[in-house]
């Protein structure tokens, strides 16, 4: 049982949090282009069904080999990432088991079965199966992985918005209270549906990408120039969908965990009008001195664009980190209380579980049966068990996550949208207007996207897991709170193990990937 006074090693969390990061990140290199390819290979699949040209079923083989290929890595990763849960995270998994582990359970029992065995319809089916059922497997695997993808999702959101749950004092566990609230919590919606389609985003740059350099390489044409139409549709679409679905994830960020809106925007000090930074100089190593800085230097904003962004109104009122530190009144009248005033209460709340736990150790009672003494304590308890997790916060200003890792990893993700949406529009003009093998400029400009996308998809990933520390579980549980008491040396050790096993999986993927498009050659086929 989780012990509420821990002594663990300020190496220890940090090897934590740092194995965690490289896990995910590598797992993050592989999600996406599956997702995406699930599109494309669907879609060039369902021009093979509806019109019968062998050209089409060789399209739709060839993007499924590399989504084949790209789908054996990211289970492998996928597998490591969630058994660290269980062997770095103990104390986190032990409180928020009851509610964590179902999506978890579901995206193991149901989506990842689902995809698999479609999978193997869709790739060993062929001669095997009507050409209906093989499409429908085809569009059902990219399902499976989208499922998938959904209650991975759901889990994360409920640590950035927990919801459906209360706590139990006698069990020292966080309970679900509602199934539903969970899995379909606003900020899990938005969450999905961003996610989602920014990896389509992926998944055309990729397809763009290998078709243009069959066409610097003058091989597989027609292949090339059909793929780009299918990826560059795709991506447009994705892309607009992104920025939209982008929008409503930055309002329920501004509603639930405003100190990560402040730290991405750099906003120190809060207020009505606000702007929205378009540039500014934020040292990119160092914590800006937001206490005593008005703004961050050469800062140029869009007028009122953040108040809109944040509430939905031209004059609203979105607090900087200073203002969440010392506490704003709201829009509607009500006071947000400080950070020291959660840190005090948080601390009330502890010392009141440890006296109900001393109190009812090793007996019986009902809460109607309690003695006064423990009534009173788990009334103290239940009164600010909404900042429960402050009260193990030594310094307020440990509840400012890293602002210049915010600030610059949003500017990328944005940057980079806005430049895909750019690139989509003139490779879809160009595809269909003009003659698309002629613009070798066209074809190092798609190449050069793919790997920006990636870089826009991680920065965007980081946001999200940084800009919300210190906290594991919004409000209720810092990561120094929920790792497991084992030796930073042991983690440490596993780290750079992972770090040369995830690595030679890359390599290795990248290594398939190449040469599996270098050497194909489309056969002659009646397109």
């Amino acid at each position: 049982m989780m012990n509420l006074l821990l002594d663990i090693t300020t190496n220890a969390v940090d090897w934590s949090r740092a194995q965690f990061a490289l896990t995910a990140i590598y797992h993050w290199l592989f999600v996406p282009l599956t997702l995406g390819l699930a599109v494309i290979m669907g879609i060039a699949e369902t021009c093979y069904y509806r019109t019968g040209k062998a050209f089409w079923k060789e399209v739709a083989r060839f993007w499924q080999q590399l989504f084949g290929i790209n789908f054996a890595m990211g289970v492998a990763t996928g597998i490591i990432l969630e058994f660290e849960f269980g062997t770095n995270w103990s104390n986190y998994s032990w409180m928020v088991g009851d509610v964590f582990g179902a999506p978890l359970a579901i995206e193991g029992m149901l989506a990842f079965f689902m995809e698999s065995t479609f999978v193997a319809v869709m790739f060993f089916g062929w001669k095997k199966v009507s050409k209906g059922f093989h499409l429908a497997s085809t569009w059902l695997s990219g399902l499976g992985a989208t499922i998938s993808a959904w209650w991975i999702l759901v889990a994360n959101s409920w640590m950035q918005y927990p919801v459906g749950q209360q706590f139990n004092p006698d069990t020292m566990r966080f309970e679900m209270t509602s199934f539903l609230d969970v899995a379909f919590s606003p900020f899990a919606v938005d969450k999905f549906c961003h996610t989602v389609t920014s990896s389509w985003i992926i998944g055309a740059v990729f397809t763009v990408a290998v078709s243009c350099w069959f066409l610097l390489k003058h091989r597989n044409q027609e292949l090339a120039k059909a793929s780009i139409k299918i990826g560059s549709i795709v991506g447009l679409c994705a892309s607009l969908l992104a920025a939209f679905t982008g929008d409503n994830s930055a309002f329920m960020v501004s509603k639930v965990q405003p100190m990560k809106l402040a730290a991405m925007e750099a906003l120190y000090n809060g207020g009505n009008d606000q702007s929205l930074t378009a540039v500014a100089w934020v040292a990119p190593f160092k914590q800006p001195d937001y206490e005593n800085e008005a703004e961050a230097p050469l800062r140029i904003g869009v007028p009122n664009a953040l108040s809109i962004l944040a509430t939905r109104t031209l004059h609203g009122y979105v607090p900087g980190v200073n203002d969440l530190i010392k506490g704003y009144k709201k829009d509607d009248g009500t006071q947000e209380p400080s950070m020291q005033y959660k840190i005090e209460s948080g601390k009330k709340a502890i010392a009141a579980l440890q006296s109900y736990r001393k109190l009812t150790a090793g007996k019986k009672y009902t809460r109607e049966t309690l003695p006064a003494e423990a009534r009173t304590q788990l009334n103290t308890l239940m009164a600010n068990i909404q900042y429960f997790g402050y009260g193990y916060i030594k310094d307020v200003h440990d509840l400012v996550p890293f602002i210049p890792v915010n600030f610059w990893c949003f500017r990328i993700m944005v940057g980079v949208g806005c430049l895909a949406i750019l690139f989509f529009l003139v490779t879809l003009w160009l595809v269909y207007k003009k003659d698309v093998s002629r613009y070798h400029w066209l074809h190092i400009v798609a190449i050069v996207m793919f790997p920006l996308a990636y870089i826009a998809s991680e920065s965007g990933w980081v946001v999200a897991e940084l800009g919300r520390q210190p906290w594991t579980i919004q409000d209720m549980l810092p990561v120094g709170v929920a790792v497991s008491d084992i030796p930073s040396g042991s983690i440490a050790t596993t780290f750079f193990v992972f770090l040369f096993l995830f690595t030679t999986m890359l390599a290795v993927e990248i290594s398939i990937m190449c040469k599996q498009i270098a050497k194909y050659r489309m056969p002659v086929v009646n397109q």
